[in-house]
């Protein structure tokens, strides 16, 4: 067997290689990702990796390897090596760079699920429980929230109700680290050479509960440090743990914005049960918002559909929407620009 099988190697990657002009140089997963190097982990051991000048800069932030990439490398010595070619993503897990207008960062690639952490004290947000799971389901990665801090006195019934077009749609644990069967519950759903990644606001218990689901499992990062390349291990970056007899996790830091890098808006009907009620709209464009004979006013109206649910979906529609026609206009100045720097090359070559 594969050794790399258990990190979610798979036939279509291999054939994927053998498409690559560097098939015959070996192969990996970005483990951990620092300033000026990853770690990947491969077939023939663990590797420090450095990126080619070529492709540090030639490529865009959310272009250079993440953590889950799949790498060729070239080996220089029995620890260290450049990184030479990234594989096609897949099941890539992004969002809208802090600061910007349509740029985005990416947070891990090849994800099957991505549990969205939610604590049941005060930092439970349904909505931004909506804003990750729009954004996980957009990647084709399926989507799994987890209320955590079960422990502590809530409202199951407020909690069920202000979650129920989320339970309709995806699975829903409750998790403590005191009650240790709810842990195995969820490391149960887990299975081996699947990835998963943890993501959430800071404060809901995230590092807690990835601990106690990795207990006595492989860290497979050396100890690096952030600023000087040669340090220890932290707890603010991305980092990536085989788990014993399961399956792959991305741990992730907590975030404080998470701001949607959709391309496709129409998707969010779906997944906050608006479009049911959309299909019944007497206009096919219609944008639910003071048209006659709109099914989706009619059913908030008529308190059918949740007015905070309804209010949650025309705010992240407008988000998204922003992003969407931002990053459109950029490509378009883009290829513009590159037409331009091929003109004046031809200009040079005819000259």
């Amino acid at each position: 067997m594969n050794y790399l099988n258990t990190y979610g190697w798979d036939e279509k990657l291999d054939q994927l290689k053998q498409k690559s002009i560097h098939e015959n140089l070996p192969h990996g997963r970005v483990a951990v990702v620092h300033r000026t190097c990853y770690e990947i982990i491969s077939e023939i051991g663990l590797f420090q990796c450095e990126l080619t000048g070529n492709m540090m800069y030639s490529k865009s932030g959310f272009e250079l390897p993440c953590v889950g990439d799949w790498v060729i490398f070239q080996p220089f010595d029995e620890s260290k090596g450049i990184i030479i070619d990234i594989l096609p993503r897949e099941r890539t897990l992004y969002r809208k760079k802090s600061g910007t207008v349509a740029d985005k960062q990416t947070i891990a690639s090849y994800v099957d699920k991505a549990f969205i952490v939610q604590s049941l004290d005060d930092n439970f947000n349904v909505r931004r429980a909506e804003r990750f799971m729009a954004q996980i389901l957009e990647e084709n990665i399926k989507p799994i929230l987890v209320l955590n801090k079960a422990d502590l006195p809530f409202d199951k019934q407020q909690v069920d109700g202000q979650i129920k077009h989320i339970i309709s749609q995806i699975p829903v644990f409750f998790t403590s680290i005191r009650q240790p069967e709810t842990i195995l519950r969820l490391r149960e759903s887990i299975s081996e050479g699947e990835t998963v990644v943890f993501v959430g606001s800071s404060g809901v218990g995230k590092s807690s509960l990835v601990n106690a689901l990795c207990e006595g499992s492989t860290l497979l990062t050396s100890d690096i440090s952030l600023s000087t390349g040669k340090g220890r291990h932290t707890s603010t970056r991305r980092e990536m743990v085989l788990m014993d007899g399961s399956g792959v996790l991305i741990d992730t830091p907590g975030v404080r914005e998470f701001g949607l890098a959709i391309d496709n808006p129409d998707s969010l009907g779906e997944i906050l049960n608006i479009s049911d009620y959309a299909k019944s709209c007497r206009f096919k464009d219609c944008t639910h918002t003071n048209e006659p004979g709109c099914a989706v006013l009619e059913a908030v109206n008529g308190g059918i559909l949740d007015h905070k649910v309804y209010e949650s979906y025309m705010k992240l529609q407008r988000e998204s929407w922003h992003f969407s026609a931002s990053e459109h206009e950029k490509r378009k100045k883009e290829k513009s620009l590159s037409k331009l720097i091929e003109e004046v090359k031809m200009r040079k070559a005819n000259r």
